[in-house]
């Protein structure tokens, strides 16, 4: 295996753990609280934005295994792997910008609810939810930390795609 080999699937590798990072630590969230003498129960599904964002990295973490594994058996089939023909350059490349921007945009939407969680919305008599549920909202932070770190290395993912395509 060359070094750009070596690269794509450390990077791949690298994305799929992200991703799996961001998808455990915030779609496993919930945390119960008693307020006023009720027990309330926060989970990812009281917020859309955080359920989908949950989905999407699922699915963009099972995309990079994939890659990954296709990358190997072309790397173990082939002299010329996962790169060889246009098609298969063309088909990496834009499934590669696909993921990416998907990904992208699902943790930026399940970010800006989480702000309104943070922050509330006074006007609309929305209350600031993390000062009841903190243990909650530190751990969807982390989930999107993570799933921002994955977004920015699927990018690089994406432009290593766009090498070998433009390479050919």
């Amino acid at each position: 295996m060359n070094k750009l080999l070596k690269g794509e699937s450390l990077l791949r590798v690298f994305c799929l753990v992200l991703a799996s990072m961001a998808a455990i630590l915030i779609g496993m969230d919930t945390q119960t609280k008693t307020v006023f003498f009720v027990r309330r129960k926060a989970t990812v599904k009281d917020l859309e934005a955080l359920w989908i964002s949950t989905i999407i990295t699922s699915v963009a973490a099972g995309y990079h295994l994939l890659q990954f594994c296709r990358c190997l058996v072309f790397a173990w089939l082939m002299k010329n792997p996962c790169w060889s023909n246009k098609f298969m350059a063309w088909a990496s490349f834009l499934l590669d910008q696909g993921v990416t921007y998907v990904t992208f945009g699902g943790i930026l939407a399940a970010l800006q609810a989480s702000t309104i969680a943070v922050t509330g919305i006074r006007a609309l008599q929305w209350e600031k939810l993390c000062n009841i549920y903190t243990r909650f909202c530190d751990q969807i932070g982390a989930g999107l930390i993570c799933g921002i770190a994955a977004s920015l290395a699927m990018a690089v993912v994406s432009s290593v795609s766009a090498y070998h395509l433009f390479r050919l």
